[in-house]
C-alpha cells in the first residue's frame, strides 16, 4: 500500500468507525477513536472527498502550489479566477479513474501560490505551468482550462508549444466585434474599488452573487467554498478579472496549432463567446453540455464533464 493510499484508508476507516491493525487506531478497551467520539456517533460517518497530494514548485514569482493525483496520462487543470485548483475537487478522482494524472495548478496570487510583484496578465500566469512540469519531471502534458483557465491554457500552448499535447478550452472568450469596452471597464472598476465592510456584509453580498450564478441546485456549503477561495489569495481578487478582461482571446486562438476541444454548457455566462470562438476556429472539436449555471459546470455535471474531457484527450 502506498503512503497516499494508506493515508486515505486510515482516514476513511476512522470516519466509519472501522478498526484497523495499527496501534494508534485503537483507544481504551479496544475501541476505535471514532467509536469513543460521541459526536461521531451522533453525526454518523463523514463523507470524505478525494484529496490529491499537494506540493510546491519554484516558479518565476516564488512558490507555485499544485494538486497531483500521481499516476496516469498527465493533464494540467487551470481554474477560473479568482478560484484555485480546488475548483476541480469533484473531478480529480473521476479523471484519475479514467487513466489521467490530474494536476491542478493555482495561478500566481490565487489559492496558495505566491503572487506576482505587479498586476499580472494572462501571459504572466502561463509562465508557472512549465515550472510545475519541470518539478514533476513531465516533458509534455495535456492542458485543460476553465474560463480564465482557458485563456491561460491557450497562452501556455503559444509560449511553450513543445510542452503541450492537446488543449481543452472550457469557455473560450474572444471579444465580440461590438464589445463594449466602457461597460467592461466599469465592471472591472467595481471589482478594483470593492469595499470591505466593517460588519462583514460584503461577504454576504459576494455569496449571493455566486449563489445566483450557480443557478438551480445551489448548495450553500459549496458557494461558501467559492467565496473563501475568492478572498484567500495573496493577490487582490480583482487582478483575476483584470487579467482576463485585458486578454483578447480571438487573435490568440488563430495562432493555436495543437488539437483543441471547445467545451461549454448551455447555461454558461459566456456561451455566446464560445460560439464566436467556433467561428474563428471551426476546425476545433466541440462539445456542448445541456444545462448548468453560469460558471460552475465542473461541480454541477462532474461525470459528464470528465467524460467529455477524457474522450477528447484519449484520441
Amino acid at each position: 500500500m502506498t503512503n497516499k493510499n494508506r493515508h486515505r484508508f486510515l482516514a476513511v476507516s476512522a470516519a466509519l468507525g472501522v478498526a484497523v491493525a495499527l496501534p494508534f487506531a485503537l483507544a481504551a478497551g479496544g475501541k476505535t477513536r471514532a467509536e469513543l467520539n460521541e459526536y461521531a456517533v451522533v453525526s454518523g460517518p463523514m463523507t470524505l472527498p478525494y484529496v490529491p497530494r499537494r506540493g510546491y514548485a519554484d516558479g518565476p514569482y516564488g512558490q507555485v502550489h499544485f494538486r497531483d493525483t500521481g499516476e496516469g496520462q498527465p493533464v494540467i487543470l487551470l481554474a477560473q479566477a479568482p478560484m484555485s485548483s480546488r475548483q476541480f475537487t469533484n473531478v480529480y478522482e473521476l479523471l484519475h479513474r479514467r487513466g489521467f494524472r490530474a494536476i491542478g495548478i493555482d495561478a500566481p496570487g490565487f489559492g496558495e501560490s505566491d503572487p506576482t510583484p505587479f498586476v499580472p496578465t494572462v501571459q504572466d500566469w502561463a509562465l508557472v505551468v512549465p515550472a510545475v512540469l519541470d518539478h514533476l519531471g513531465i516533458a509534455q502534458a495535456d492542458v485543460v482550462g476553465h474560463h480564465t483557465g482557458a485563456l491561460i491554457a491557450t497562452e501556455v500552448s503559444l509560449q511553450f508549444p513543445d510542452r503541450v499535447r492537446r488543449l481543452v478550452l472550457n469557455g473560450p472568450a474572444p471579444k465580440a466585434p461590438d464589445f463594449d469596452r466602457v461597460a467592461g471597464k466599469s465592471k472591472e472598476a467595481r471589482s478594483v474599488n470593492f469595499v470591505y465592510e466593517h460588519d462583514g456584509s460584503h461577504l454576504a453580498k459576494s455569496f449571493m452573487v455566486r449563489y445566483r450564478m450557480y443557478g438551480e441546485g445551489a448548495d450553500p456549503e459549496t458557494i461558501t467554498r467559492y467565496i473563501v477561495e475568492k478572498f484567500q489569495g495573496y493577490a487582490p481578487f480583482w487582478t483575476g478579472h483584470h487579467g482576463s478582461s485585458m486578454y483578447d482571446h480571438g487573435p490568440a486562438l488563430k495562432k493555436v496549432t495543437h488539437p483543441t476541444l471547445f467545451l461549454v454548457n448551455t447555461g454558461d455566462i459566456i456561451y455566446d463567446g464560445v460560439q464566436l470562438a467556433r467561428k474563428i476556429r471551426p476546425d476545433f472539436a466541440y462539445v456542448e453540455l445541456e444545462g448548468g449555471g453560469q460558471a460552475d459546470i465542473v461541480d454541477q455535471m462532474p461525470e459528464e464533464w470528465a467524460d467529455a474531457v477524457a474522450a477528447f484527450l484519449k484520441r
